[in-house]
Formats: structure tokens, sequence, C-alpha cells
């Protein structure tokens, strides 16, 4: 069986346009789509909703007000009216009469807003090991967790790094180990207890464009590729860093290693300090 969980949401700029109905309908409105990997749901759920949006600390029961028929109708922001619903508390059961979304996603969203509700409670001098631990590995951001505990982010990644809590490196097998695979897809996650690689250096950590939007889009991605075409002509080694699915930035054979990640100052601070790399471009 496959030890990893993929979630995939599309972006939709859709205040870009007056009098545009958010409602699903038969017609395509969404401009671009993220990948996100984890260990559980939780985990790759949250990672999800900050690639689409980088305003966004995750699954935050703070964007949106609870309103029942945001609810019913399927709109490109009732993720975050579900989050309100749930921190209001909403049962599941009413919530999947309401959305009609399957009770195994609801419970698991609701599990993060638990855990949002106990972070809240505690204060920020209080927070054990085992709280930060289980934190990160529901998918938890340090932005995110900060905002909760009334902290800062930098707090709260100095706290983690004296605790020792620290993502691990893990490589993709697309064939669910039954035959041997290595594949340079990785991913970071806390659900972990080893690394699946070595970190021998030499490596330069090129970051990618993210998700593809209006005003960004395919053309931003080609200076990506460029810069890791030029770097492997003159024989260096490369890291990618981004986490759209539909671009050549992040094709297999594009890159030594391709982190399939969000582009965030959290992330890529954890991915430098592991990796080390000779130098950081920005495409």
């Amino acid at each position: 069986s496959l030890d990893y969980c993929v979630v995939k949401i599309p972006r939709w700029d859709l205040a870009k346009f007056n009098r545009v109905s958010t409602k699903i309908g038969s017609s395509m409105k969404s401009v671009g789509e993220v990948m996100a990997i984890g260990r559980n749901f939780e985990e790759a759920f949250q990672k999800a909703l900050r690639m689409v949006d980088e305003n966004v600390n995750g699954f935050d029961p703070y964007i949106k007000k609870v309103n029942e028929n945001e609810l019913r109708e399927p709109t490109d922001k009732r993720m975050f009216v579900l989050a309100a619903a749930l921190k209001e508390n909403y049962t599941v059961e009413k919530l999947y009469e309401l959305t009609k979304i399957d009770r195994w996603f609801l419970e698991k969203l609701k599990n993060i807003i638990d855990y949002y509700k106990t972070l809240e409670s505690i204060d920020s001098g209080s927070i054990t090991f085992e709280i930060l631990k289980s934190a990160k590995q529901i998918g938890f951001s340090d932005k995110q967790i900060a905002a909760a505990i009334k902290s800062t982010e930098l707090a709260v990644r100095k706290l983690r790094e004296e605790f020792k809590i620290t993502p691990f490196v893990k490589q993709i097998d697309t064939v669910a180990a039954e035959w041997p695979a290595t594949t340079n897809y990785l991913y970071l996650t806390y659900n972990g207890s080893t690394h699946d690689l070595n970190f021998p250096g030499d490596f330069v950590m090129v970051l990618g464009s993210g998700v593809y939007r209006i005003g960004s889009s395919v053309e931003f991605d080609w200076c990506a590729v460029g810069c890791l075409r030029e770097l492997k002509n003159q024989g260096k080694k490369t890291i990618m860093v981004n986490y759209n699915p539909e671009t050549v930035s992040t094709d297999y054979d594009m890159s030594d290693r391709l982190y399939f990640e969000e582009i965030s100052f959290e992330v890529v601070m954890d991915i430098y300090n592991l990796e080390k790399p000779d130098g950081v471009i920005l495409c």
C-alpha cells in the first residue's frame, strides 16, 4: 500500500471578475492547481490550503462566517465556511446533511479544528513538546501555531528547534514497494522517524513560482526550467522546490531532487538546513 496521501486543490481567481458566480457549475473557472503530499490527510490538506493562497495559514476558522446556504452550495470558499461551522460546534452529522461531504473527510477536518481549539486554550509560554509535535503532525505551520497561541512565527520556530522537532524527508515510491524504485520526488513530513536519503551537499536550490494564477503562469515556470538546464550544463546538481503539478519544472527528469513542498519561509529554511546547498535561486 502507499504510505503517503496526496491532496490537490484548484485555485480560483474569481475576485478579479465582476458579476461572476462563485458557485460550482459546468464551466471551468479555476486558473491553476496545487498538489500537496503528506503522511496523513490532515497534513496534506493543510499544506494544500496554504499553497493555493499564501495569505491563508491553513484550515482557518476565522476567514469566513458560518452560512448554511454557503455550506449547501459548493463555492470556492466553502472550506473556510466549513471550518467556521466546526469551530461553532456543528456536528459531523449536521454538516453531512448540509454539505453531503463524506463523513470520513468531515471527521478529519474536525480533528484539525479540535486541535486548533486546544492550541488556543494554551498560553504561549506553556507549550510542551507533545503539543507542538502533534500540531506539526496534523499539518499546522509555525505561523498558524503562532496565531493560535498569540506568539510569533520565529518564536515558534525557535522553540521547535530547541525541542528538535524537525521534518523528515520522504521519497515517493510510485509502485508501492512492488519493485525497487528510486524517484526524485520528495516531500517533508513530521510523521516519520528517518530520512529516506542522504544529504551530500553540493546542490543548488531553485525555488519555483508556485500555483498558476492570473498574471503568473507558464512563462514564469519557463524561467525556472531555463535556470535548471543552465545549472545542469555547468555540471551542478539541482534541487527544485515547487508544488504545481502542471509545470515542466516539476517533471521527474528536470532536476536531481524535486521537493513537492510549500514555498514559504518555514519550509524553504527547513530544506535549506537539511540540504545545505551552495546557493539558492529565486525564479
